[in-house]
């Protein structure tokens, strides 16, 4: 590599202009060649890279220039996640507008990713907030809402009180705001919501086409679809005729044991139920209580489970009981009913509530090791296998197969029936904040709520708006905005003044970079049928629920309504780790963050990329070490100067090496250079082990080192030159910015790019060697090594292992009982 850092600079900022002069990494749809379509999860424009996005992008370019040197058609775009509330909390702190302060930050990580010599196609760029890429997410809402699939309900949704907006379920982590970790609380509000229960058993269905994606992210997909096969049983109300509440449950075989029931603080029934009882005002106060847990804090295995007895009693329908109904906060409307039987002798949480609340327990499952024991005396849930007891006609039967057969009888009695339940819940899309896709939706006093004319889109965001981060939306506030008339009339009318979820604009970017900046139509169907799927998609895990999830919605709905013909978007899904400092995320908070600039001044962007890659496969943690950043340094120092000292560019090729000629030397050169070839392939297409590829690239250029030649012997340069040709192409994934000096400017090739040339082939002949070493054993002990020929013939393999004097010595031909013989590694004679 180049001696000083000003030299790499040079080098870098050269070949950088040149690809942006050349357009080289702009690219076409074109069906007579294969194409390869490779993406990482686009950022969210902060202002400046960190390690985590270096990584990420390093892994997903180096996947893309390989593929381009291999013929593919590649697509590698990238843009901006640019809306959300970031933006809105950088503007109210530095008095200025959602949208000057993010298009700072786009052009800020714009020139920092260019550093990076990432091969984008930088004509398909675009942020998330560009009118023309969001005019497309209203679009999508209508066609939704013409299908049924986006709606509005009032409803308990969480809420943070920071950003003052809402969430969905899945932002909500560990009872926390996902953006801003402020505790969530609950609010009732009418928000509008996208269906994508309709597509839960697709969803999880289509999960088993997803052999290339990691597993314990399509886990995670399905056990949050969560389908669950069960029992819906009816509960009738003592002396209230007009109720009965839904229980769904997956444990029929547990209902003889029920002794209470609990509701959900939201349950449409508590406040009907509670009136005029002498619980009536507790209930109440308990519901408002409630309000502000968060919904995963009340889900939490960790919390004492709190709860009321509302003053009515419940009929078990299968044994007539009258038992109390409490609500509890650990029962949620959002799952199942909103109802639970609760089994305290056979379910931790209900145990828990049990004695807290000293209500009944009944075994009804007995315990093997412990078949005797009273409910009294147990000191936990028994939550195993075992026979029935306390059942009825179904004692003695084992629990799992009287699971089947109450459910059945209890269809067959008419006091419940089979039933399928999913976990999954609509998607919660509104948000009472400025800087996202306004919902193009209309309120008008006669015509009802009527979506904005496809033509009149996109419903721009207001300029004068006062962002202040008090109250609610501010698009409220501005007049201008709100105030409009009804498409359909023509009366004055109001505009919805929410936005949509973030997450409603990731869901779909990938399509639109097969046509990114068609201002006709959301994106060309016939770019979109040749680019798609993607066959390699990049990000973290953190994404496996949210953002995946939501993707593959959305492109089953663009399937349905004729958009695109395929129904899942991502072939290969790689998540990759994150990176460490001192054994910790790298993080502002704990200060302990390596600024890529810092880096890229010092070493050069293609050292980082070469550390970064080397240090820990892309799946794994990577920690920081700066002592391996300057290994890397070194390692393309040496390649740079072998290339500037040994190759010699006036060799002919007509000089061709033949293998008559080789001596022992050269044959080794060109061994360790088809064997590099082959070991770096299939790094990248058995798993993307790029650790390992830069292992086999630095194990050839120690065979280089060791490779002398005699001056002015033209067969040997030929061999030294072949040997070091396939060491830069070898690199130049990883290293493109010297690759590309050393292949144009130094070696003299006359070609557009490095990253156009054909990636080099290997030749399983010369993987072969002329000889090997075997080791002889005599009656179990080893007594000689011999070098033979590979598969060499048995009887002459035989003649030399008696011929050898430490063999000899042991063993003679007439004395040998068995020869036994496992090819090119060793003999074992039994004398």
């Amino acid at each position: 590599m180049p001696y000083t850092t000003n030299d790499i600079k040079d080098i870098e900022r050269r070949w950088q202009k040149y690809w942006e002069d050349e357009r080289t990494f702009r690219v076409q749809t074109d069906p007579s060649k294969p194409k390869y379509y490779v993406l990482e999860m686009f950022p969210y424009p902060s202002g400046k890279i960190h390690m985590g996005h270096v990584r990420n992008y390093t892994i997903a370019d180096v996947i893309a220039r390989y593929k381009m040197m291999r013929g593919f058609n590649v697509l590698h775009p990238i843009g901006y996640d640019a809306f959300g509330q970031p933006a809105e909390n950088a503007a109210i702190k530095n008095k200025t507008n959602p949208a000057q302060w993010t298009y700072q930050c786009i052009t800020q990580m714009h020139d920092e990713l260019k550093q990076m010599g990432f091969s984008y196609d930088w004509g398909r760029e675009f942020a998330t907030c560009d009118a023309e890429y969001y005019k497309w997410n209203q679009w999508i809402f209508i066609k939704m809402f013409e299908r049924g699939l986006a709606y509005k309900k009032a409803s308990s949704v969480n809420w943070c009180p920071d950003c003052e907006t809402t969430l969905a379920n899945e932002e909500v982590i560990n009872g926390a705001c996902w953006r801003c970790g402020t505790a969530v609380v609950q609010k009732d509000l009418e928000q509008w919501y996208l269906k994508i229960t309709h597509y839960a058993p697709s969803l999880l269905e289509d999960l088993k086409k997803l052999d290339q994606w990691p597993s314990r992210v399509r886990l995670m997909q399905e056990n949050w679809i969560g389908k669950s096969y069960g029992v819906e049983i009816l509960f009738k109300v003592k002396d209230f005729p007009d109720a009965a509440i839904s229980v769904f449950t997956t444990r029929a075989d547990t209902i003889f044991g029920a002794t209470y029931v609990v509701l959900a603080p939201e349950h449409p029934l508590v406040k009907k139920l509670s009136a005029g009882t002498s619980q009536e005002k507790k209930t109440l106060e308990f519901i408002d209580k409630t309000a502000n847990k968060s919904k995963s804090l009340r889900m939490s295995g960790d919390l004492p489970k709190e709860g009321i007895f509302i003053g009515r009693l419940a009929i078990n329908p299968v044994n007539n009981e009258a038992i109390p109904i409490f609500i509890g906060d650990y029962v949620l409307m959002e799952y199942g009913t909103g109802a639970i039987m609760a089994v305290p002798a056979h379910d931790q949480r209900d145990f828990e509530f049990a004695r807290h609340h000293q209500l009944p327990m009944r075994i009804v499952i007995q315990d093997p090791q412990n078949p005797s024991i009273s409910a009294e005396k147990m000191g936990q849930a028994y939550e195993e296998e075992g026979v029935l007891v306390n059942s009825g006609e179904f004692d003695k039967v084992p629990n799992e197969e009287a699971k089947k057969k109450i459910a059945e009888w209890m269809q067959l009695k008419r006091s419940g029936r089979l039933s399928v339940h999913w976990r999954l819940r609509d998607w919660l899309i509104s948000r009472q904040r400025y800087w996202g896709t306004p919902i193009p939706m209309i309120y008008c006093p006669s015509c009802g709520v009527v979506p904005v004319p496809l033509h009149q889109l996109p419903v721009e965001l207001p300029k004068d708006v006062q962002i202040t981060g008090e109250g609610g939306s501010p698009l409220a506030r501005v007049r201008s905005f709100v105030e409009c008339v009804c498409p359909k009339c023509g009366k004055p009318a109001r505009r919805e003044t929410d936005t949509m979820a973030t997450f409603f604009d990731s869901s779909w970017y990938f399509l639109r970079f097969c046509s990114a900046h068609n201002n006709e139509e959301i994106f060309d169907q016939k770019d979109a049928q040749y680019w798609m799927p993607v066959d390699q998609y990049i990000g973290g895990i953190e994404h496996a629920i949210l953002h995946l999830l939501y993707a593959r919605f959305f492109t089953k709905f663009f399937k349905d309504i004729g958009l695109v013909g395929i129904d899942e978007p991502f072939t290969r899904l790689l998540t990759q780790g994150m990176v460490l400092k001192d054994n910790e995320v790298m993080s502002k908070s704990r200060g302990n963050t390596v600024d890529p600039d810092e880096v890229l001044s010092q070493y050069g962007a293609d050292t980082l990329r070469v550390f970064i890659l080397f240090a820990a496969p892309p799946e794994d943690q990577l920690e920081w070490n700066s002592d391996g950043l300057e290994g890397s340094w070194r390692f393309l120092n040496r390649v740079y100067q072998m290339v500037e000292k040994r190759y010699v560019s006036v060799i002919a090729r007509s000089e061709a090496t033949k293998q008559s000629q080789q001596d022992d030397s050269d044959t080794t050169l060109e061994r360790e250079r088809n064997i590099a070839i082959k070991r770096v392939t299939q790094s990248f297409e058995e798993g993307h082990k790029f650790n390992t590829a830069i292992s086999h690239i630095m194990v050839l250029a120690n065979a280089i080192d060791k490779y002398k030649i005699d001056p002015g012997n033209l067969t040997q340069q030929n061999i030294l030159n072949q040997a070091i040709e396939t060491l830069v192409l070898l690199l130049s994934p990883f290293a493109p910015h010297v690759a590309e000096e050393m292949w144009r400017q130094m070696m003299g090739k006359s070609v557009a790019t490095i990253a156009r040339v054909a990636w080099p082939s290997f030749d399983e002949n010369a993987l072969k060697t002329s000889t090997i070493v075997i080791a002889v054993q005599v009656n179990g002990r080893v007594r000689a090594q011999i070098q033979v020929t590979p598969d060499m013939p048995e009887e002459e393999l035989r003649k030399i292992c008696l011929a050898d004097p430490h063999v000899a010595k042991y063993a003679r031909n007439e004395a040998v009982k068995k020869f036994i013989v496992v090819p090119n590694k060793l003999v074992s004679i039994v004398v």
